[in-house]
């Protein structure tokens, strides 16, 4: 059985591929334990949370992330995940847990950079004059 979901977050997209193992998750084909610590333990929470309520985990991940920064491909693959790990299981109750955990695990953050002004450079705050 292989099951095939997305993530977003910003401009990155995250694609997860679960498919039955021995609970080893690879992103863009290197083992999520490389990552910095703050963005090991982001893709370890949707693990740990499916490991409290099934138990051991018996499928391995293998997530391709493309665009945006490094923050957000972390969190492109983390929404991608765990969308991944509850339709491989069917658990309704593993589907309570992650929202009542973290909403943001299954709901994409759709916040975007505002786009610039005509005839400014920036995108909210004007430029003071002066009329001396």
């Amino acid at each position: 059985m292989r099951i095939i979901k997305s993530g977003k977050r910003k401009r990155a997209v995250a694609k997860a591929i679960l498919k039955e193992g021995s609970g080893k998750v690879n992103i863009n084909k290197k083992p999520f334990e490389k990552l910095q610590l703050f963005d090991r333990l982001k893709i370890a929470e949707p693990l740990e949370l499916a490991k409290s309520v099934l138990g051991d985990l018996n499928f391995d991940g293998e997530i391709s992330v493309r665009g945006g920064g490094e923050k957000s491909q972390v969190e492109a693959a983390r929404v991608a995940l765990s969308r991944a790990i509850i339709k491989f299981t069917g658990s309704k109750e593993l589907n309570d847990i992650f929202v009542a955990y973290d909403r943001n695990l299954l709901v994409a953050d759709v916040r975007r950079k505002e786009a610039y002004k005509p005839g400014d450079s920036k995108a909210r705050k004007k430029r003071q004059s002066s009329k001396r």
